[in-house]
């Protein structure tokens, strides 16, 4: 359906009414057969792979760093009063405005791609950290209290895994953190890449190759939600009687 009411746009604002131009709003048969040419010569294979090795790597830091954020800034009142705006101010910066340290530090390498994603999705991950355990039912606390719990066992038994639904959220909202960042990265300076193959688009003003990388981007996206991330959800939901009936 969508793909339909896409030819009708474009077949109303570009044939008919003149709206725009062929170059500027492409029609959804031209996108597929970029795809598929691009695919054929394998740089669409070589782009996608490149990309996903970054963003693994890269992805994989901001989380272990951002794990390690939020539950210290949990564990420690003072971190929190003072440390937990400065997080949040950071998080709304945008990506790129972290490629010209990564530049400087790194140089136009690997290093500094996955440097920027890093720092792209680790304060939406420590967030999230943070977040979830705050928003644990103080019952829950006082129930393993009751019981004996003390210390790291509150933490490890009750309130990390009641926290885990709101983590995993943060996870995905690190994903895409992390996309973005990487975007970025690829755009100025990666030699090879989904970035650098939406860049060689503009470059040759080439509206569909570059709505190609956008919905292999977006498929991409979903892949990974539906096979990681959703079954996360569905089995943390499904073990703490979270499922709707």
């Amino acid at each position: 359906m969508l793909i339909i009411v896409w030819e009708l746009v474009y077949k109303i604002g570009v044939e008919v009414l003149g709206i725009w131009k062929p170059y500027t709003f492409p029609s959804p048969f031209s996108v597929i057969q970029t795809l598929i040419g691009l695919i054929a010569d394998n740089t669409l294979g070589i782009a996608i792979i490149a990309s996903l090795k970054r963003i693994i790597v890269g992805y994989l830091i901001s989380l272990i760093i951002g794990v390690v954020i939020g539950l210290t800034i949990v564990r420690f009142k003072y971190l929190d009063e003072n440390f937990s705006a400065l997080i949040l101010g950071l998080q709304t910066l945008p990506s790129i405005c972290w490629l010209p340290f990564a530049i400087l530090w790194y140089g136009l390498n690997e290093s500094a791609i996955i440097f920027v994603i890093a720092v792209g999705s680790t304060f939406a991950i420590s967030i999230a950290i943070e977040s979830g355990i705050k928003n644990v039912n103080p019952l829950y606390v006082r129930a393993a209290k009751t019981m004996g719990a003390n210390g790291l066992k509150i933490y490890w038994n009750v309130i990390i895994p009641a926290s885990l639904p709101s983590v995993v959220s943060g996870m995905k909202q690190g994903w895409s953190f992390a996309w973005r960042a990487l975007m970025a990265g690829e755009m100025l300076s990666a030699t090879k890449g989904l970035g650098q193959v939406l860049m060689v688009g503009r470059d040759l003003a080439d509206i569909s190759q570059v709505m190609a990388v956008m919905v292999v981007i977006i498929v991409l996206g979903l892949v990974v939600d539906k096979l990681v991330f959703g079954r996360a959800e569905i089995s943390i939901r499904h073990r703490w009687g979270l499922d709707r009936t």
